[in-house]
Parts: C-alpha cells; sequence; structure tokens
C-alpha cells in the first residue's frame, strides 16, 4: 500500500467534538485506526485521536477506488479522511460522538502499522514490562492519555494560584553540588574540570534558600528532582516537586497559604470543596494514636497501650520487653472473627516481623472469653483488664505486640491499614487531609552512633526548645510539617535557619567538622552573614498529587515515560555501557562488571 502526503487536506476537526450540531457539515480528520469492520458493501472504521473516537463509514457506492483502499486499512494504521457529517441509524450511547458518523469522500493513509505487540485498549491484561517497553503504544490509551490531560491541567491550576498570590517562578540549576545528607545523589562527571563531577539536585533545598537571602520574598516552581534511591510503587528515581518558599513567615503563615492552595486545587480538579482550616496533629499523638506519621484517618482502629496492664504478667514475652524498655500495645479488630482463617493470622504474622517484630499476638473474642495460644498464661484480672482497655465485645479479634516502641508502632501502624485494606473498611470516596507538626529535629542513627535529621539540616528548631541543643537533643521539636491525605504524604516542608551560627551549630550536632561543613555548605553559612530573613516553605511530590488525583495506585500511570522499579527504562534501554572514548574524554576508568 502506498503511503500518501498530506497534501491539501488540513484537520478541520477533532475526532471526539463532533456531535448532531455538525450534522451536514463537511470536515477533515486525522487520526488513528482503533478497528476496521468490512460488512462487504460497507466497511465501518473506528478513527481515534486524543480527544476520543469517531465512526467512518466507506460505502462502494461512493467510489470504488476509495473502497478497495478502505479495505487494505488495518489497526494503528494513520489516516486522513474527509467527508460528510450525518447522524447515524444506530446510535451508541457509550460514546460521545455516539449520534453521528462521517460518510468518507476522500481517504489518504499517510502511514502504515505492524501488529502492535500490545493491544491499544484499557483493559489490555497486558505485564507492566511490556507496556513500559512499549510506552508510546501504552500512551495511545485514551486512560492513559487522560491521565497525562489530568497532570497538565493540574500544573496549570497550581501556577494559576501562585501566580495570583504574588509568588515569582524561578528555575534553579539541574547541575549542582553533591550533598552528604540524604539519598544518594546522581552524579554528573565535569569533562571541563577533570576528576570533578557536579549532582543532579535532589531538591532545590538550598538555591530557594539562597532566593530567600536575595529578596525574592516568594518563590516557586515545578521542577524535576533526582534520588538514587531504592524504589518502590510509589517512588521514581526521577520525579518532579512542586517547591515553594517565603519570606517574613512562621508555621501559621505557610500552613494557612497552602491550605488555600490545596483547597483551589480539589475545587478546579476534582469539585470537592475542602474545608478549612485543615485538621492539626503532633507527630507524637500521630505515632501515639496510629503508629505512624501519616496516619489515614478514614477508619477508626486506633492504638491501644496495654503496657501498664501487663508489667507484672507472668507472660514474660510482656513482662519481659516491658522491663527491657519496651511497650505492649494492640489494635481490636471489630467483628475480624469470621473474617480472619488461621491461615490468615499467620499470614499477617509474617507481615508483622517484616517490620522488625518478632511475632503477632491475636486475642479472640468468643462467647465472652479471650481465646488464644496465649490465654493460659494470663491472669483472669489481665484479660478483663485487656477486654475492658480495648472495648471488647463478641466476634472482636485483638492483635497486640510486644517489642521495642518503635517496633511496636511502625509495626501496628502498618498492621492496621493492611487490616483495613483486607476487610474493606476504607470508604474510597472519603477524603481525608490532616497536617502533621512538630516533627523531632534529630533521630539517633544506632548504626552510626550519631544524631541525623529528621527532615533536612536547615530546619529550624520550636523557639521553646533552644536550651535543649546542646543537653538533649533527641527532646527537640522541628517546625516541620507534613501535609497527608488519606495516609500518603502529599508534601512536607519547615521553616528554616536563616542564621550562620545556629546553621553552624546544627552541623556540628550531626557529625559535621568544621572542615566538612565549610567544605560543602560554606556557600549558605557565608549568605546568612549578609541579612537573612526568617523564611520556609513546602515541597509537594507532583507525581504522587496527580496519582491521589486520577485514583490510580501506581505512580508510573501519571508519568509519561517512567522507570521500573529497578530504575531502568525498558523503551530506551537505559542505563547503558559507554564508549571507552567518552570514558577517556572524562577521565574516568570503570571496573568491569561479572556477566
Amino acid at each position: 500500500m502506498k503511503i500518501e502526503s498530506m497534501g491539501n487536506l488540513r484537520r478541520t476537526n477533532m475526532c471526539g467534538e463532533l456531535s448532531l450540531e455538525n450534522e451536514g457539515e463537511e470536515i477533515t480528520l486525522m487520526g488513528w485506526v482503533q478497528r476496521e469492520r468490512n460488512l462487504g458493501s460497507i466497511i465501518f472504521i473506528d478513527l481515534r485521536d486524543t480527544t476520543g473516537i469517531t465512526q467512518l463509514v466507506i460505502d462502494d457506492n461512493i467510489s470504488e477506488e476509495l473502497f478497495k483502499k478502505a479495505e487494505k486499512i488495518r489497526s494503528e494504521f494513520v489516516i486522513a479522511v474527509k467527508g460528510m457529517v450525518r447522524e447515524r441509524q444506530s446510535k451508541n450511547p457509550e460514546m460521545i460522538t455516539g449520534d453521528i458518523e462521517l460518510l468518507v469522500e476522500e481517504l489518504k493513509v499517510l502511514n502504515k502499522s505492524e501488529t502492535p505487540p500490545i493491544y491499544i485498549k484499557d483493559d489490555d491484561q497486558v505485564s507492566e514490562n511490556m507496556k513500559l517497553k512499549y510506552r508510546y503504544l501504552d500512551l495511545r490509551k485514551s486512560s492513559m492519555q487522560e491521565k497525562l490531560k489530568t497532570r497538565a491541567k493540574t500544573g496549570r491550576v497550581i501556577r494559576e494560584f501562585l501566580d495570583e498570590n504574588k509568588f515569582i517562578e524561578i528555575e534553579t540549576p539541574m547541575l549542582t553540588k553533591p550533598t552528604p545528607e540524604g539519598a544518594r545523589d546522581y552524579l554528573v562527571p565535569s569533562r571541563v574540570n577533570k576528576g570533578e563531577f557536579y549532582a543532579l539536585p535532589q531538591s532545590p533545598q538550598q538555591m530557594k534558600q539562597l532566593l530567600m537571602v536575595a529578596g525574592m520574598d516568594k518563590y516557586y516552581q515545578i521542577t524535576k528532582c533526582f534520588r538514587d534511591e531504592d524504589l518502590r510503587s510509589n517512588r521514581q528515581p526521577e520525579f518532579t516537586q512542586v517547591d515553594i518558599e517565603m519570606s517574613f513567615v512562621d508555621v501559621d503563615d505557610v500552613l494557612e497559604v497552602n491550605e488555600k492552595l490545596i483547597q483551589h486545587i480539589f475545587k478546579e480538579m476534582k469539585d470537592i470543596d475542602i474545608d478549612l482550616p485543615i485538621k492539626r496533629m503532633t507527630h507524637k499523638e500521630a505515632i501515639e494514636r496510629f503508629g505512624v506519621d501519616k496516619p489515614d484517618l478514614r477508619f477508626g482502629m486506633e492504638l491501644i497501650d496495654l503496657t501498664d496492664l501487663l508489667k507484672d504478667s507472668e507472660f514474660k514475652v510482656f513482662s519481659g520487653n516491658i522491663s527491657d524498655g519496651g511497650e505492649v500495645r494492640g489494635i481490636n479488630v471489630k467483628g475480624a472473627q469470621d473474617k480472619f482463617s488461621n491461615k490468615e493470622i499467620k499470614r499477617l504474622e509474617k507481615f508483622a516481623k517484616d517490620y522488625g517484630s518478632h511475632g503477632l499476638i491475636d486475642l479472640r473474642i468468643i462467647d465472652g472469653e479471650v481465646v488464644s495460644g496465649i490465654a493460659k498464661f494470663l491472669s483472669e484480672e489481665e484479660i478483663k483488664s485487656i477486654k475492658e482497655r480495648v472495648l471488647a465485645e463478641d466476634g472482636d479479634i485483638i492483635f497486640v505486640i510486644a517489642a521495642q516502641p518503635e517496633i511496636v508502632f511502625n509495626t501496628l501502624g502498618n498492621l492496621r491499614n493492611k487490616v483495613a485494606r483486607d476487610l474493606e473498611m476504607i470508604d474510597k470516596d472519603d477524603l481525608n487531609l490532616l497536617w502533621i507538626t512538630e516533627f523531632p529535629l534529630f533521630e539517633f542513627d544506632q548504626e552510626e552512633e550519631r544524631y541525623v535529621a529528621v527532615h533536612h539540616p536547615f530546619t529550624a528548631q520550636m523557639d521553646e526548645d533552644v536550651e535543649y541543643l546542646d543537653s538533649d537533643p533527641g527532646r527537640v521539636r522541628a517546625k516541620a510539617y507534613d501535609i497527608v491525605m488519606n495516609g500518603d504524604e502529599l508534601g512536607g516542608g519547615s521553616i528554616r535557619i536563616n542564621n550562620s551560627e545556629l546553621q553552624s551549630k546544627m552541623f556540628e550536632l550531626l557529625g559535621f567538622t568544621k572542615e566538612e561543613t565549610e567544605d560543602q555548605f560554606g556557600h549558605l553559612i557565608e549568605a546568612f552573614k549578609y541579612g537573612t530573613p526568617p523564611h520556609g516553605g513546602i515541597a509537594y511530590g507532583f507525581d504522587r498529587l496527580v496519582m491521589l488525583l486520577t485514583g490510580t495506585e501506581n505512580i508510573r500511570d501519571v508519568i509519561a515515560f517512567p522507570k521500573t522499579q529497578a530504575a531502568t527504562d525498558l523503551m530506551m534501554e537505559a542505563p547503558t555501557e559507554v564508549s571507552k572514548s567518552q570514558l577517556e574524554d572524562l577521565n574516568i576508568d570503570v571496573k568491569k562488571k561479572n556477566k
């Protein structure tokens, strides 16, 4: 079949825009063939573009030559057609354009297609690796294109709001200085400066703070960031961040303007009205009640402290852990007795062990009695106290963890979420937003035997905790905050240190020598000496936000060309080896990898 040029034909309409109002009009459409049906004397073709599908009709009464050309057309051919819009006799209410069809008078085959390796339809059941390898075909699907349109609109809505509120969009560099904190950097060798490296930014953090030093007052950008870390389903090595910074602000000021931004996004994108102010919860309260710092509040099942009831128990798993500084806590899964078999309980026990617990204790409430493998080790008073504390009723299952506090919280917090999903306790139409505030400024890293920053080393401490910086760093709270939606972190930020002495002190507490501080952060310390305003901001994971807005559970669905969980690009076959001459040009030698 001959490939033709468009010639004088120019597209007048998009496929998904036609209706009965266009009846009688002569129009030109261009797009891909979704499918074709030859009924002998008439051929139907569904023509697709990014707006939708229009049914084409090729009648052998119009032109024998035209009909013969149409007989050779197959799925995914790229064609241009000119014809008359008419009302369909057999209408399709499932299609936006189901009331009309186009009677074709002229047809050009702009390009042919081999049989695609994946189906171009939404329910194709193709493996994700195949979809990523042939991403350009996967993106032809209407569902995928709609997600990218949502992404584009979300970016536009955010920009409109920030522009109206006098924020200035400023681009910061992609080639910057390697940093010692956080995830691993992606390094870029310098050809001009032999043996030296740039890093791709994990965040524009230092740059946006320097913009506040520069007096820009309100900054934002929607920018790419890079982290060389182990990936999960909602992580990518390169991701997009909505980055915001403001001068002369404290926590309430940042939260107030961002609540309005969130309200604006959900109204424009989902027509959902968000009530303000958004609820706040301290980090301490979130951990105590829900075990995690991004709690899902769409269901109950809060953690219940049983430590005081069991500190003298003859059951050594309880009393022994407590005497070693541990805790005993549980969750009451109401009415779960008939919903979890012994086999399923074993799977939950394995899940609990993945979070560091040595096991999972289940107490079933049957006919008012506690049925459990450990019941014989508990006194009647202990059993009665547990039942009263958790408000146990017949049919409930109480899951209990005894371990060090961090393991108890982490295990039960994640178990709580899993049980709620397994039992379909979550209303997916519900929307619950929450600020988590007053994070710890430091946490102690047992492996490195030093304090590390919970967020990053530029975060300011709560004013009333400054006295504990030297005496008890673990007690210091940060002016940090995260915005959480339905158990997912949408973004996070903090008020920053704006004082060179305090910033130097922070690096000292984190174990940096003066030489290391000067080498890594001397530019920032120097800048803070020249009149730095109080400032703070926030960064949102843009990909994750769009993921939540579109209802998908995989972040790769909302990125045009994402990487796999192994940080590879199956379509471009990257990363890949480079030539010896390229390496020599960069003054780099590479160890040969084992095949």
